[in-house]
């Protein structure tokens, strides 16, 4: 049996949201990330950390390319909420919670998990579930590296 070949990490996460719009402002007003390139129907890209958050709309993601297109990615889409999960710094997840409530999002969970590291869970405006959390919630102590 052969072995797979070594991964260097996770380059990009999707989330689905309908409304573009909605999620550009969320992602860049509320979290602060950096809007790195957007397609007015189909997706919007960000930077968050050493990863990209892709934000598509499964309308869109789902057609099939044009022939001929330049970029020849395969269909692809969800229903339903999914999660994604950014890394904080311990001694800043209560100052993420302060500021997601003085925007007005509700943190719908708060919590040390017994390993180590706390959570925060909260929502997108596309229902997704997002998690602030310390590294250490997954053992990890090089905190520069989530």
């Amino acid at each position: 049996m052969s072995h797979p070949p070594p991964v260097l990490g996770t380059l990009e996460s999707a989330l689905y949201a309908r409304d573009l719009d909605l999620a550009e402002a969320f992602w860049t007003n509320i979290i602060g990330l950096e809007r790195i390139a957007r397609s007015e129907t189909r997706h919007v890209f960000f930077r968050c950390g050493a990863q990209v958050l892709l934000i598509f709309n499964p309308d869109e993601t789902r057609k099939p390319p044009a022939p001929g297109s330049s970029l020849p990615v395969p269909p692809h889409g969800t229903e339903g909420e999914g999660h994604f999960c950014m890394a904080a710094e311990a001694d800043q997840i209560e100052a993420w919670r302060i500021h997601l409530e003085a925007q007005g999002i509700t943190v719908e969970s708060d919590f040390r998990w017994p390993q180590g590291g706390r959570s925060i869970y909260f929502r997108d405006p596309a229902g997704n579930s997002i998690e602030i959390a310390d590294p250490m919630i997954w053992g990890r102590t090089d905190r520069n590296r989530p």
